[in-house]
């Protein structure tokens, strides 16, 4: 049954007679054919003008033959009956009955013919009004007179019909063309078989073409898939747990996109009027492809298997719409008059880029194969341009050619062209998967100009520069009586050659082109597999790794704390070595200084002045020169303190002690910026920062602190009023009373001798008093040695404490860090024995049995597995070797 031409009219046609509303799912072949049966059955019973209760009985038993009681199907034969006997759809051969009858088959329609006898006998013979309405509807039928007495033969007894026409009749009713349909269709014409005339006949081997091959590659190809698809979700899995990069899943992805096994491309390639289209037609086995002698298809049309009927016009602008059959034929095809005239442009006035035409019920599309037509590879030059663009990614073409004028120089040329196309734009070797077809083989009438075509064909495309690879790659078949044969259900030599070039390509397809697709794909899921599993070992390796760096580092923090304990002692035996030769400096400076101490006092006494009037006031006198002495031996002791003692005693040995303290610091501070780096912390800036703070007035203060600790010493300070200064005032005071007395002085001559004193007891109580200010001296130059070795302590011992939180941090990281490893190398071990298993599947399923499935079928094809031997009208299944 021609499923396309089922459409809204017919529906709504089926659901006006049933009184139900029904939908395009619903007007299933079975309800389709009982109508038709319905109506033909009630047409009988009516034309004698009077029903019989055995014709009712009669009526309901053969309807029931299609259905089980209780059932939808049952149901809707009752309300067909009582819809049909309502509208008399049955002397009503208008277009809505028509319409109920164009997508019968003409076994279908023969079927229908021999109920209408079967009913018409139910009396005991055929009534001749009945005879006459069962010829009017065989008429409307479109079946043939002489079909009709053969069927008529079985029921009332006929002298004269040709013995052909019944072997016609026979391979009609073939239960074999009603395979596919529910059991009462095929059972039916195996009874009517057997009431025919009897004649004895074997008819030519049958093979029926199924493309099991085909359809066992597409399983393979659907289970590849599958496991394709468990590889994605196991590569998503592991990238969820950070176990592979995304370009990973992403390569895995584009593979999976781009495994398009499921389908094989067929191009149907030539120029116009070659009958592309009925070829094309003949491949579907039905009358899908609008066919004219003038140039006919406009258009690139590509037709693939689909869940349901529905045809998809795409347009150049990239809009798209899905329209009905009627428009199809329309769309995809040239209009007439531009046809007509030739060339012209308006071949072109189309915007449609492409027509996808989906079926559910097409073989070929149906085992995995989309078919493109083409428009005439010389009908116009925007055309030719179409056709090439799609010749890109095909796995076969198919080049068509009238045998009775076969390539022409025009198909020469196109065939040398097609040939680089196929082979990457290289000339250098014959095209493995284009096929050459020489069509309307039925127009050429004699053997020998059968041997002249082939001969004309193979002398080219095998010649100097081969154009195919083998014989198997030329074909010769009628592609329209290839086309009658399989919509009739006979079988005759082109039927026989079209069979044998459908085989052709499905060996191609099946044993070349899909062979190498399955290997491609298998080799490329393995590599795939192979880097998934070595980065997740890798990545095994990456995460045991970072547990023994964190143990690594652990070990290397426990060394850091030792050192840093040990540049501490290093810094305070430095200090106490650098004070030692300082303080020895610092001796032998300060005895040389004592020693021309006395010759320097008594030259800066010249320089002594009054502020007062000395003149009757000795104790004033002897004031004013105490504290010029006093003045004066503060500025020696500064001069010593500045030139001598903090210039090269206290500062060399500060600054050797500095540059010690900067090293050390700076050895810590690096390793610290090593762990910033490693372990993304800023430890090292914080010991930057107190670094800086120590070394910023390491000199500065202790300069400061040597001259304090001197006056104090000698108590120049405010507020002390003991010590060197106020013992030397009254000792001096009391000297010279007994010497002098503390009357008015106005002589002064006595200024001098009374100056001398002030020196003399002034230098002998400093030098009592040196031994204290000396240790007073060292006092503070220890203090000041401390307090630069305290502030590297207090750094280092901030290094220490930074190491230990630090330390206590990696254990708990690793402690963490460990935990995690064990979980994730678990998956890692699960996900590569997944792995593993799916690759061992694909190479064991899909691989190694592909060949074997191959040579299996290979083996079966040397049988044509149907073949039909049919004596006095029995049919009986064997198989013949080739």
């Amino acid at each position: 049954m021609n499923t396309l031409l089922i459409g809204d009219k017919l529906v709504d046609l089926l659901s006006r007679i049933t009184g139900q509303k029904l939908t395009q799912r619903d007007a299933t072949q079975p309800l389709i054919f009982l109508a038709n049966l319905i109506i033909i059955l009630l047409g009988v019973m009516f034309a004698d003008g009077r029903v019989t209760e055995e014709e009712k009985k009669r009526l309901l038993t053969m309807l029931y033959r299609f259905s089980t009681p209780k059932s939808d199907v049952r149901q809707l034969t009752h309300l067909m009956i009582k819809g049909i006997k309502k509208n008399q759809l049955y002397s009503k051969f208008n277009n809505e009955v028509l319409a109920l009858i164009s997508p019968l088959t003409q076994s279908e329609r023969l079927l229908l013919i021999g109920f209408g006898y079967e009913m018409s006998a139910a009396s005991g013979k055929v009534n001749c009004r009945e005879q006459e309405y069962l010829e009017v509807f065989a008429k409307y039928l479109d079946v043939k007179p002489q079909h009709l007495l053969v069927l008529a033969a079985a029921f009332k007894p006929e002298k004269h019909f040709d013995k052909a026409v019944l072997n016609e009749v026979y391979m009609l009713l073939d239960p074999e063309l009603f395979q596919g349909q529910n059991t009462a269709f095929v059972k039916e014409p195996s009874d009517k078989v057997p009431i025919l005339p009897a004649k004895t006949r074997i008819t030519e081997p049958y093979v029926s073409v199924s493309y099991e091959g085909l359809k066992k590659f597409q399983e393979l190809s659907k289970q590849l898939n599958n496991y394709c698809q468990q590889i994605s979700q196991i590569v998503q899995a592991c990238y969820e747990s950070n176990f592979v990069p995304k370009d990973l899943i992403d390569e895995v992805s584009t593979f999976t996109k781009n495994l398009q096994l499921k389908q094989f491309r067929l191009a149907v390639v030539g120029e116009f009027s070659q009958g592309k289209s009925t070829l094309l037609n003949a491949l579907l086995g039905e009358e899908i492809q609008p066919t004219r002698e003038i140039p006919c298809t406009a258009t690139v049309t590509i037709l693939k298997y689909g869940m349901q009927k529905r045809i998809i016009c795409r347009y150049k602008d990239g809009s798209e719409e899905e329209i009905q059959f009627d428009e199809y034929q329309q769309k995809a095809s040239i209009f007439e008059d531009a046809a007509i005239n030739c060339l012209s442009d308006d071949l072109l006035n189309s915007q449609i880029e492409e027509i996808i035409f989906e079926h559910p019920d097409l073989e070929l599309c149906s085992s995995g194969v989309e078919i493109i037509d083409s428009p005439g590879l010389n009908e116009h030059p925007e055309l030719t341009v179409i056709t090439q663009k799609l010749l890109q990614n095909i796995d076969a073409a198919i080049f068509i050619t009238n045998a009775s004028r076969s390539l022409t120089q025009g198909e020469r040329n196109l065939l040398h062209e097609l040939k680089i196309k196929l082979n990457n734009g290289k000339d250098d070797k014959p095209a493995n998967n284009l096929f050459i077809v020489g069509n309307f083989m039925d127009l050429v009438r004699t053997e020998k100009g059968h041997e002249q075509v082939k001969q004309r064909i193979f002398n080219f495309v095998q010649g100097d520069n081969p154009i195919i690879t083998d014989k198997n790659r030329v074909h010769f078949i009628s592609g329209q009586a290839a086309l009658d044969a399989i919509l009739n259900g006979y079988e005759d030599e082109y039927r026989k050659a079209f069979d044998s070039f459908t085989k052709s390509i499905e060996s191609f397809l099946v044993f070349e082109c899909g062979a190498l697709k399955i290997e491609r794909a298998v080799n490329e899921a393995n590599r795939l597999i192979e880097k998934i599993i070595n980065t997740l070992e890798k990545t095994d390796y990456v995460l045991k790794g970072n547990i023994e760096i964190n143990q690594t580092e652990k070990q290397k923090i426990l060394e850091q704390i030792g050192e840093a304990s040990g540049r501490d002692v290093k810094i305070c035996m430095l200090a106490v070595e650098l004070m030692d030769q300082a303080l020895e400096k610092a001796n032998i400076s300060w005895n040389e200084w004592c020693e021309d101490l006395s010759e320097r006092m008594v030259s800066r006494s010249e320089n002594w002045y009054f502020k007062h009037n000395p003149i009757g006031n000795n104790k004033k006198l002897i004031l004013e020169y105490s504290q010029c002495f006093i003045k004066d031996l503060l500025d020696e002791i500064n001069e010593w303190n500045n030139n001598q003692f903090n210039d090269i005693v206290l500062r060399e040995s500060l600054q050797v002690l500095e540059a010690n303290v900067k090293h050390e610091l700076n050895i810590i501070q690096a390793y610290l910026q090593q762990l910033d780096i490693r372990l993304d912390t800023s430890f090292s800036k914080e010991i930057e920062l107190l670094s800086r703070d120590i070394t910023s007035d390491f000199m500065k203060f202790s300069s400061i602190s040597i001259r304090n600790a001197l006056v104090v010493e000698l108590g120049q300070s405010i507020g002390i009023g003991f010590g060197f200064i106020a013992a030397f005032i009254a000792k001096v005071t009391a000297m010279i009373a007994s010497n002098f007395g503390l009357d008015s002085v106005d002589n002064e001559e006595f200024y001098n001798p009374i100056k001398m004193k002030v020196l003399e007891i002034g230098l002998e109580k400093f030098e009592e008093s040196i031994d204290v200010v000396y240790k007073k001296l060292y006092e503070n130059f220890d203090a000041i040695f401390d307090s630069k070795v305290e502030s590297a302590n207090r750094v280092i011992e901030q290094a220490i404490s930074l190491y230990e939180d630090l330390l206590q941090q990696q254990e708990k990281t690793e402690q963490e860090a460990l935990i995690k490893y064990n979980i994730s190398k678990n998956l890692i071990v699960q996900q590569c024995q997944e792995l593993s298993q799916v690759q061992n599947r694909i190479n064991t399923d899909i691989g190694l049995c592909y060949s074997e499935r191959i040579n299996k079928i290979i083996i079966e094809r040397q049988y044509d597995t149907k073949t039909i031997l049919m004596i006095n009208g029995k049919s009986t299944a064997v198989k013949l070797p080739k």
